[in-house]
């Protein structure tokens, strides 16, 4: 029998707090005198190291461009406005933000459309019914580094004629069909923030075989300044620091091992927590990789006894940290309901985003908090009768309000 749970009065499994991801940095030792060379050289930005970066980062990814910019975000937001998108996006509301935000700063309307629940991407089923004849692009994201269904999308977007777009945050360390994500649709953008496996402190990469585009965010990210001064388009200052360079040059030499580490924890994840009633997990194709940048499962309150958001509450007096990517979806965000669609067009994502929960996952993690959390978790479905009767508002959250 499991151990009772902490928030009924136990002990915590954990004694200080579990996050929910750390970042992977290389030995201080290995980078100082790198970092001396820049600190010599006085050249703190656009320098050898973004060049040489590019340059690794454009062979690993298997394209013929890779620009370095200051966030994933700010790689969005150049690519919208650079290929024109003056019209209506298809987009999934389950993303993160940055996803749409970048899409209304660049003057683009979203077109939300639902998920395949199992694998929690955009449905191309779906991206094609919400195609209208103002449609300039589709934009798919890789949800948790799992790969979206790149081919099927492919064909819609050229039964249409439409740019495709990936928003690739989470995507280095991922496969697709055996080749690392990054040059399939016409580009992809990658972020090098610390919840990453390529950690650059801050950071993000734009990927495409397309070199006029290339060129183009190569001078958005200067002002639009090609280096004579005279500014062809109005741009941003999107530009990547050498000392982010060197991070991210670093820890490319580290991608593959953390990539396999977190298919490791996830194995070990899955293999214990698929003998619980209610609980589901993310589904990845055969033949792809995700990086599992995040671990999420999702919670059917009748079979495991608790509602997400009660698990969440029993998992935090356990000392153990966890998200709800995500929860709200974009099209209930304050900034984004005026673009929410009528009727129930969203059904999966809005079941999702009340079921979701994502669990603490990093690159070199060790098994033994997996294997904390996962009794954590069992604990809480044993006891979850007494949960519900000790901790009332377990049973009023949002879940049970709309699931």
């Amino acid at each position: 029998m499991n151990r009772q749970p902490a928030c009924l009065g136990n002990n915590p499994i954990f004694e200080s707090k579990v996050n929910i991801t750390k970042p992977l940095l290389p030995n201080y030792e290995e980078l100082a005198p790198l970092v001396r060379d820049i600190f010599e050289s006085r050249v703190v930005t656009k320098g050898d190291r973004l060049r040489v970066f590019e340059e690794l980062v454009a062979e690993h990814l298997g394209v013929k461009n890779a620009v370095a910019v200051s966030s994933c975000t700010a790689g969005l937001m150049l690519v919208y406005r650079l290929l024109g998108l003056n019209g209506e996006v298809v987009v999934p509301s389950f993303t993160f933000m940055a996803t749409v935000s970048a899409l209304v700063w660049a003057g683009s309307r979203p077109l939300f459309a639902d998920i395949d629940p199992e694998t929690t991407n955009l449905n191309p089923s779906a991206a094609e019914a919400a195609i209208t004849p103002d449609t300039k692009a589709i934009v798919a994201v890789h949800n948790g580094g799992n790969p979206a269904d790149i081919d099927d999308l492919k064909q819609v977007a050229e039964r249409h004629h439409l740019r495709l777009i990936f928003d690739a945050a989470h995507g280095f360390g991922s496969l697709y069909q055996g080749q690392p994500l990054g040059s399939q649709g016409d580009v992809s953008v990658f972020s090098l923030s610390p919840t990453k496996l390529l950690v650059a402190g801050e950071g993000g990469i734009v990927a495409t075989n397309d070199d006029a585009l290339a060129e183009s965010v190569r001078m958005g990210r200067e002002y639009g300044n090609s280096g004579d001064y005279d500014s062809a388009f109005a741009g941003i200052n999107a530009r990547l620091p050498e000392f982010n360079a060197l991070l991210g040059q670093v820890g490319l030499t580290n991608l593959e091992a953390a990539a396999r580490h977190r298919n490791r924890l996830a194995e070990l994840y899955q293999a214990r927590l698929s003998r619980l009633p209610g609980v589901s997990f993310q589904k990845v194709r055969p033949g792809n990789r995700s990086s599992y940048k995040d671990f999420s499962i999702t919670i059917d309150k009748e079979a495991f006894g608790l509602t997400r958001d009660g698990l969440a509450l029993a998992l935090k007096a356990e000392n153990i940290e966890t998200r709800k990517y995500y929860d709200p979806p974009v099209h209930r965000q304050t900034a984004y309901t005026q673009y929410a669609p009528h009727g129930d067009t969203l059904p999966h994502t809005e079941r999702l985003s009340f079921r979701i929960l994502n669990l603490p996952i990093w690159s070199d993690m060790e098994s033994s908090i997996v294997a904390g959390v996962c009794a954590a978790i069992e604990s809480a479905h044993e006891f979850a009768e007494d949960i519900r009767s000790a901790l009332p508002l377990v049973n009023n959250d949002a879940v049970s309000q709309a699931a």
